[in-house]
């Protein structure tokens, strides 16, 4: 458990290496990246594909073995513990992967895919574990009827719902959530989101939120990180992260969502992003965001940038951080403020879902 004000994550200069296809050739899939996580909170990381989220997040659920660096669990290292310890270790902390097809046994039934985790650490009797995979299931919205089916007999939301319940037999105190909405229907997503919240505040859940889409982590993310070719380049509140973004890549993410409204005239468009993204066989020298970056000096390409604290609970990599690019950057907060239904009572927002009536998706 954690102990008074330990981080329930930490994450210290990370590194994952991965070997190329040719001989000595090596890929920096995430490098020197710190940050931690407290419990309870919600932390969003976004990024372009290709960026190492996904990677990052795997790495943390010890599912991918860091090559330099360190990831603490409530201040202990899970990869210092034995195999066996770390079966055991590993049930508090679960992921929730982006496609629900291939996280799904085609040859299992809903109910036998989720009772498998109680299955493989052999937690209580048969008659229990089936009886907590049920409750589980209900509790996400699965009738027993579904339970029964098989994957191929559930639409996409149903899966990932079943998906969901498989992470939570095991009572985690933290999930990693991999683009967990995005294979979804927008329609879909606000149900799923919600749903992520209710069982926030239900289990006491801990969330590390993947996705590519800035909206739906600002929504759900107390804080976010963002991400760019392997390396972390601003870490901020949500609020203040939609409301001024620090470095130029955030800035270009936020003017890149899109509006459900008229553009009105006069009005500062689109900041377009030139040239290639770096690859990670070769990262460019200094700064990786420099040969796409709008304001990128010479000192970008020499000197790398420090990660260091712009303001109180702000970071950012950055040697010219705060620099506005000419493009419009107010426009990603209407757009989470028109995708909220705020009750006026003042409790947690909840996305509105495009979809009526009772149909489980």
């Amino acid at each position: 458990m954690s102990g008074p004000g330990e981080p329930i994550l930490a994450v210290d200069r990370l590194d994952v290496t991965f070997l190329g296809r040719r001989r000595h050739e090596k890929v920096r899939a995430v490098a020197d990246v710190s940050f931690a996580v407290r419990q309870g909170e919600t932390f969003g990381v976004i990024g372009e594909s290709g960026c190492g989220k996904s990677t990052l997040g795997r790495a943390i659920v010890c599912l991918t073995r860091p090559s330099a660096g360190r990831i603490l669990h409530s201040g202990q290292d899970p990869f210092r513990l034995s195999a066996r310890a770390l079966r055991r270790h590993r049930r508090g902390f679960q992921i929730v992967f982006q496609d629900p097809n291939a996280a799904l046994d085609p040859r299992m039934t809903i109910l036998d895919s989720v009772r498998e985790p109680l299955d493989v650490g052999s937690i209580g009797t048969s008659t229990e574990r089936r009886r907590t995979a049920l409750a589980m299931l209900d509790r996400v919205a699965l009738s027993q009827e579904l339970a029964l089916r098989y994957p191929h007999e559930l639409s996409g939301g149903q899966k990932q719902r079943a998906n969901i319940a498989r992470a939570l037999v095991l009572r985690p105190r933290l999930i990693v959530c991999d683009e967990s909405v995005a294979a979804l229907d927008v329609s879909i997503q606000a149900d799923m989101l919600n749903l992520f919240m209710d069982l926030q505040r239900e289990f006491g859940l801990t969330y590390v939120f993947i996705s590519h889409d800035l909206r739906v982590v600002a929504h759900i993310s107390d804080r976010v990180a963002v991400m760019y070719a392997g390396k972390l380049a601003e870490l901020a509140p949500a609020e203040a992260l939609m409301q001024r973004p620090l470095h130029p890549y955030a800035q270009a993410l936020l003017s890149a969502e899109p509006e459900p409204r008229v553009p009105v005239a006069g009005e500062k468009r689109r900041i377009v992003l030139k040239g290639e993204i770096p690859s990670p066989l070769a990262p460019p020298p200094g700064c990786r965001f420099h040969t796409r970056c709008p304001i990128a000096k010479p000192e970008c390409a020499s000197r790398e940038p420090e990660w260091r604290e712009f303001e109180p609970g702000r970071f950012v990599a950055c040697h010219y951080a705060g620099t506005r690019l000419a493009g419009s950057m107010g426009s990603a907060q209407t757009v989470l403020d028109g995708a909220l239904a705020g009750p006026a009572d003042g409790s947690v927002p909840r996305l509105q879902s495009i979809r009526k009536g009772g149909d489980q998706q």
